[in-house]
């Protein structure tokens, strides 16, 4: 199934008919795929809706970038298409990003929100991420001095060498999306959030670090952190049923 935001064909997928509506807003680069453990067990008491986002499973990118407002928007779009009025959420990583702008900045009326190990603040740079950071601008600058030939494959080694593997993977039109969503700092929009809020973490997630849960719990008013001992960012996937269970209680006051 799919609803349509400008010139995107977004593709989501319904499980159950519960009255209760879960829409479950993955991390970055994950699809349903990742949530059906999950899925199957809430979709026995709740109706739940699951998003692939552009260039992730079944929903193709456009050919232009896309910044997190449009991320944002496509969303609003596809709530009210389906005309889906204040939804428990649940958001992943990146699915957090959204959520944030979602329940803060356009205000979106939402009964519960549940934030796993959830992405939109932007850590400090250090002297040594400096200083690595000035070095790759400087070495790509005295690359242009190079003959042709050198200069293609000395910037390719120069791409491989300093930028992440989450970057590297994707394709070159995704790119400057990618810049825009992970330069964006949404702390300022964290205590404008007035949802019922609860709040999982991975003790050693490296990805978004445990710091970034406990700001975010200190900025939301009404929420709940629960850490997961030697859990990763995937904490959802390495304590499945335990999580399961607290979303459910939670969900059920």
């Amino acid at each position: 199934m799919t609803i349509n935001y400008e010139d995107i064909n977004l593709s989501y997928k319904k499980y159950g008919d519960g009255k209760e509506i879960i829409v479950i807003l993955p991390g970055w680069g994950e699809t349903r795929n990742t949530f059906l453990e999950m899925i199957n067990i809430l979709m026995i008491d709740y109706t739940v809706y699951i998003i692939d986002y552009p260039g992730f499973g079944e929903t193709t990118f456009p050919n232009h970038d896309l910044t997190m407002d449009d991320y944002t928007e496509m969303i609003i779009k596809f709530l009210n298409d389906l005309n889906i009025t204040k939804p428990n959420i649940i958001a992943h990583s990146f699915g957090g990003r959204i959520s944030i702008l979602l329940a803060s900045k356009y205000n979106i009326p939402i009964k519960n929100l549940i934030l796993i190990d959830s992405a939109g603040i932007i850590p400090k740079m250090t002297l040594k991420k400096k200083f690595r950071l000035n070095l790759y601008k400087t070495l790509q600058s005295l690359a242009n001095y190079l003959p042709k030939k050198i200069k293609y494959k000395f910037k390719t080694y120069l791409f491989n060498k300093f930028s992440s593997s989450d970057y590297q993977s994707l394709d070159e039109n995704m790119r400057q999306t990618f810049k825009n969503i992970v330069n964006l700092d949404l702390t300022k929009y964290l205590s404008s959030i007035n949802t019922n809020t609860l709040i999982l973490w991975g003790e050693k997630d490296i990805d978004t670090p445990l710091k970034d849960g406990k700001l975010i719990h200190k900025k939301i008013t009404n929420s709940e952190l629960i850490i997961f001992p030697n859990c990763t960012h995937y904490c959802y996937l390495e304590n499945t049923y335990v999580i399961i269970k607290i979303i459910l209680c939670f969900l059920e006051g």
